[in-house]
């Protein structure tokens, strides 16, 4: 069963940075893509981030290409999202999810919230100016 649990969530002024961590158990052993995703109330969850484990290709929204980097580290089964230069706008719940999809996806399609099964509890970023 896959368990993802976010953490580094948190208040901070806008120009300010945060690290968002992901700890995953129950991975599956094949390939899979893994991202971060956020919402804000009443409104739909929107990609922000996703890498897929068979090469490590990263798929970035065009909002934080530029400011946001994902990365991973596979021996301590834990994906990262470092996000600079935070804007008001940033503010939202962060949720980690991850799932086995079609290999090679474009950017749009692996930024897609629906196709993702495994989801995390969020963490809450807030960006004030």
């Amino acid at each position: 069963q896959v368990r993802l649990v976010e953490s580094g969530g948190g208040s901070v002024q806008a120009g300010g940075s945060l690290r968002l961590s992901c700890a995953a158990s129950g991975l599956p052993s094949g390939t899979y893509y893994m991202g971060w995703f956020r919402q804000n109330p009443g409104k739909e969850r929107e990609g922000v981030a996703v890498i897929w484990s068979g090469v490590g290709s990263t798929y970035i929204a065009d909002s934080v290409k530029g400011r946001f980097t994902i990365s991973q580290d596979n021996a301590k089964n834990t994906l990262y999202l470092d996000m600079n230069n935070l804007r008001p706008e940033d503010t939202a719940m962060y949720y980690c999810a991850a799932d086995t999809l079609t290999p090679s996806m474009t950017a749009i399609q692996a930024l897609r919230a629906h196709l993702y099964n495994h989801w995390g509890q969020g963490t809450q970023v807030t960006v004030s100016s």
